[in-house]
């Protein structure tokens, strides 16, 4: 069995002032909240039991009520009072584990995808972005196998990001409370999937051109993920993010 984790902590400090009163998770995304995208990514991937963290009681109060009308999804909320770095939420998480293989993705990440199936339980993602430097960057050798995952490189080894999804098997919390806080005074991503790496126990998938990911950190890409969603729905189809159906 497989079980989801939404970390959606953060201040959001890069989008106020829109999250002074409100967690970022809940900010709107053209017709949604942005929860509402993590929730629909993992049950592409036949979860059904998701664990939401975030770092008051006050926005998991909100947050309950947001997923509450979501009936076919069992939710549990826990609480991440310092921003300790996103590994910390395997450790938080261990009683809701429970030995199972797990999947992560952050509150603020949007993925308009079909993910090929099976996905391995360590995998991790790869996506060519302009700026590398924002995030964990992926080293490739000379064969172009991946050596290591590097945070927020000044000069990236490459242009292939890793977005703020991930797969790993059951030995994460323990590898998650093996880490120790980096020089930003945080327990790094990065170090929990080199240690995958080391082991040679870690499946990259390069994501082809056409996916479409948002990290919906900033003013300017929350504004581009909801007038990509607003496009895409209205000229066609589709719908992207969980549909909330109402009798």
């Amino acid at each position: 069995m497989k079980k989801g984790i939404i970390l959606a902590g953060g201040k959001g400090s890069r989008l106020y002032p829109l999250t002074y009163g409100i967690t970022k998770a809940l900010l709107p995304v053209y017709d949604k909240p942005l929860i509402y995208y993590s929730i629909k990514t993992l049950t592409d991937f036949g979860i059904d039991q998701i664990l939401i963290i975030s770092s008051s009681s006050q926005n998991l109060i909100s947050l309950q009520a947001c997923v509450q009308p979501i009936k076919d999804i069992n939710f549990q909320f826990r609480l991440q009072n310092s921003p300790n770095g996103i590994p910390e939420a395997f450790v938080i998480g261990d009683t809701f584990i429970q030995g199972d293989d797990v999947a992560l993705i952050l509150g603020d990440n949007i993925f308009d995808s079909t993910f090929s199936q099976p996905i391995f339980a360590n995998t991790i993602y790869g996506v060519p972005t302009k700026s590398p430097e924002n995030y964990g960057v992926i080293d490739f050798d000379l064969d172009y196998k991946v050596k290591r995952i590097v945070e927020k490189p000044k000069t990236p080894p490459s242009q292939y990001a890793v977005p703020g999804l991930y797969h790993f098997d059951n030995s994460v919390v323990k590898k998650a409370s093996s880490l120790e806080k980096s020089n930003r005074g945080e327990f790094e991503i990065a170090d929990l999937i080199n240690l995958y790496i080391q082991e040679n126990n870690m499946h990259v998938k390069l994501l082809p051109p056409d996916v479409a990911w948002f990290d919906c950190g900033t003013h300017d890409h929350l504004l581009e993920a909801g007038n990509y969603v607003k496009a895409i729905q209205n000229r066609t189809s589709k719908i992207i993010g969980y549909h909330e159906t109402r009798e």
